[in-house]
């Protein structure tokens, strides 16, 4: 049975739940494709052609859902835009749909009917925006869904700023990486709750398309709920028996902040059998976090699953063997920062531990990443994407004789990948390449600053290149001791990664700008510095410490 069999089938046994305002709405596989099908004719009308290009703001709504598929089987490719980043203004995010839309020209615009009318008149009319809504119960059309080799999804990141990149996804890529999931026992079984957003990988290929296609039962939730109430992940995950869920290190960070001293309210205990965490670099300090504060409830170690994926490769590309627990390698975090690759000993000072994502795929090779030195990683996947959709300067610099240059750097020890952060977490200091990463790591455990929320950024005052240390205090009123938090900072910068911090920011929770998953967008935390748009709660100039 071919993917697109799969999912107008739907299947026997599996259910989507969707999170509507204060309930989960249930609904059959099989009831869904149908009412996908409906939506067929209203998308046709509105310009879906087979061929065609339909851009998309993926919410995670029962019409959106149901919207996937539809334009699927009317013949379009779906180009997902991304939803608002963490403090990005109205008109930013309006700017940015802007240029994604002249970049992917799409027949039409489809949006969550609560979202149309946020968006500008001029941007509306000139990509015929409507919403999901609107073409749903239309009728049908005969079925023309993209070919193996025709382009089904373009992924475009929370980053598509004056430079979109979207990952132009095929069909065969799309169903190699379904497969390959399942065949190595990573895919959700029987229940699977999800609060990821449909606009990333995970939420997308992750979750939906894989409970569809099996089928299995999804409870959807919202990241605007997770965001509001971090408890509730795990709630649901005990409340319903599930057995599947995955989501970043930051989103674990907070939700095991958010369970200290306090059980279920239903008193039932986890069922997982796994949590996968992907999308950033997972800290160990996360894991043992999560285990203290979630294992009396059922959360075992060898439940984490550590995995490592990108969108270019449809989503993952190493994942750690079902049932094992969670391994990391303790290293000179100075070293590492110069790009060296030491094991030391777990009390020495300039200890870090980095935790391995897994093994590859089958059929996946992970390639460039040695021993001892932390270089970029490189892959094969038959689940790579073709390219970026209309860039081909980009896709020939990434995607090189079909190997991809994913400008992520790693390690590899017994076969295990180890990810350690982006080639862009490198900054030159005084003919140095540090890596920004272990700097930040460390900083993160200080008292009264927010986990997952400081980041290290250059600046220059006329040739003078400076280094500012941009934190959230975990109140807006700060610890009480801006300066004595900010000299302990600047002594780790120096101890982890012999490198002086010249200026310490805190900031309100919330400011750092992030990507739905989480991920701290360094490159514009620099542009508001420089453009003198951050308020702090306090500014310490600490050059000389450490």
């Amino acid at each position: 049975m071919s993917f697109w069999d799969r999912l107008v089938a739907g299947g026997e046994g599996g259910r989507l739940r969707c999170w509507v305002d204060d309930r989960y709405e249930d609904a059959a596989w099989a009831e869904v494709s149908r009412e996908a099908e409906a939506m067929t004719r209203g998308l046709r009308n509105a310009g879906v052609e087979p061929g065609s290009r339909v851009a998309a703001i993926l919410t995670n709504d029962p019409f959106t859902v149901r919207g996937v598929l539809a334009t699927w089987l009317a013949g379009g490719a779906l180009a997902s835009l991304p939803v608002p980043a963490r403090g990005m203004s109205l008109d930013e995010y309006a700017a940015q749909l802007a240029t994604l839309c002249e970049h992917v020209e799409p027949s039409v615009l489809l949006v969550q009917e609560q979202m149309l009318g946020l968006l500008p008149p001029e941007l509306a009319a000139r990509w015929n925006a409507r919403s999901w809504e609107s073409v749903a119960g239309r009728g049908r059309v005969d079925p023309s869904p993209p070919g193996d080799d025709e382009v089904a999804f373009i992924q475009y990141s929370s980053g598509s700023t004056s430079t979109p990149k979207g990952c132009a996804l095929t069909t065969r890529a799309i169903e190699a990486q379904l497969d390959m999931l399942m065949e190595t026992a990573v895919a959700p079984a029987e229940i699977d709750v999800s609060w990821l957003p449909l606009s990333h990988d995970m939420g997308m290929f992750g979750h939906l398309v894989m409970c569809w296609a099996n089928p299995h039962t999804l409870y959807l939730g919202t990241p605007e709920r997770f965001a509001m109430s971090p408890r509730t992940w795990f709630q649901d995950c005990a409340d319903v028996g599930a057995t599947f869920t995955c989501a970043t290190n930051t989103a674990l960070a907070v939700a095991a902040r958010a369970h200290r001293g306090g059980r279920f309210g239903s008193g039932r205990e986890l069922n997982l059998d796994v949590l996968l965490l992907g999308a950033e670099r997972l800290e160990w300090e996360t894991v043992r976090a999560a285990l203290d504060t979630l294992g009396p409830y059922g959360l075992r170690a060898e439940t984490i699953m550590p995995a490592y994926g990108l969108a270019e490769a449809t989503l993952a590309v190493t994942h750690t063997p079902r049932g094992e627990a969670p391994r990391y390698v303790c290293v000179d975090g100075i070293g590492l920062a110069d790009g060296d690759v030491r094991e030391i000993g777990e009390d020495e000072p300039a200890a870090t531990r980095i935790v391995g994502a897994g093994v590859p795929l089958n059929g996946v090779e992970v390639r460039g990443a040695r021993e001892h030195e932390l270089e970029e990683i490189r892959i094969t996947s038959p689940s790579m994407a073709e390219g970026y959709y209309a860039d081909p300067a980009r896709t020939a610099e990434r995607f090189v004789d079909g190997e991809l240059h994913t400008r992520d750097l790693g390690f590899v020890r017994d076969g295990v990948l180890y990810p350690v952060g982006r080639v862009d977490d490198v900054i030159s200091i005084g003919g140095r390449k540090v890596y920004a990463r272990e700097i930040e790591a460390a900083v993160d455990g200080l008292d009264g600053l927010r986990r997952g929320c400081s980041t290290v950024v250059d600046t220059y005052d006329g040739t003078a290149q400076r280094l500012t240390l941009l934190v959230e205090v975990r109140d807006s009123d700060g610890d009480g001791d801006a300066r004595r938090v900010a000299e302990a900072a600047a002594e780790l910068a120096m101890a982890k990664g012999a490198i002086v911090l010249d200026r310490c920011l805190f900031l309100e929770k919330g400011t750092l700008p992030k990507t739905p998953s989480g991920k701290i967008q360094r490159y514009r935390c620099r542009q508001l510095l420089d453009s003198g748009r951050l308020t702090a709660v306090a500014d310490i100039d600490v050059a000389g410490v450490g």
